[in-house]
């Protein structure tokens, strides 16, 4: 499992980004950023996951200078499409139908709501260095933890010098 303070896994998976399949390459991420949060969650359109990516748009992650966000689900590439268009999602939706990403970061549910092998509701912030600097899942992807995940990450992303403000999760959303 990787913890805080290990060097993070790289990974490439075919991915959604405005609205166009793409692939995506995370050491690419890491050396154009001075963090990368990666959101693992299990599949696209899950209420609880889609409150804490909204609230991660609604907060301006995506225009935050040094900081690259990007979404690992166990969902495919037209599931994304329609779920980022829907809400307006500012950044990369890679895909990890087999598991492999989120078991590279012990980050792997053995089964959720009939699936298999999907990744679990996780924040995980990468410095450019590669060391993960913050490392927190939610124990189901349904929970509603107050402060959530990717609102914990916040504090780590100022310590790293970013101005990221602290998403609203709104759990109980149009979801």
């Amino acid at each position: 499992m990787v913890t805080v303070g290990n060097k993070a896994p790289d990974f490439i998976a075919p991915a959604v980004a405005d609205g166009t399949a793409v692939e995506f390459e995370l050491f690419r991420r890491v050396e154009a950023s001075e963090a990368v949060l990666i959101y693992f969650y299990p599949a696209d359109f899950v209420p609880t996951c889609t409150a804490e990516l909204c609230g991660m748009r609604d907060a301006g992650w995506a225009a935050v200078d040094g900081l690259s966000v990007v979404g690992v689900r166990g969902d495919s590439l037209y599931a994304g499409v329609a779920y980022a268009d829907r809400f307006e999602l500012p950044f990369p939706l890679a895909m990890d139908e087999s598991g492999r990403v989120a078991a590279s970061y012990g980050l792997l549910a053995d089964a959720w709501e009939g699936h298999t092998d999907v990744p679990r509701r996780a924040a995980v912030v990468v410095d450019g260095d590669w060391t993960v600097r913050f490392r927190e899942a939610a124990g189901d992807a349904l929970d509603r933890p107050a402060p959530g995940p990717v609102q914990n990450a916040t504090a780590t992303l100022r310590e790293l010098g970013l101005d990221a403000d602290r998403p609203r999760v709104n759990y109980d959303g149009p979801w």
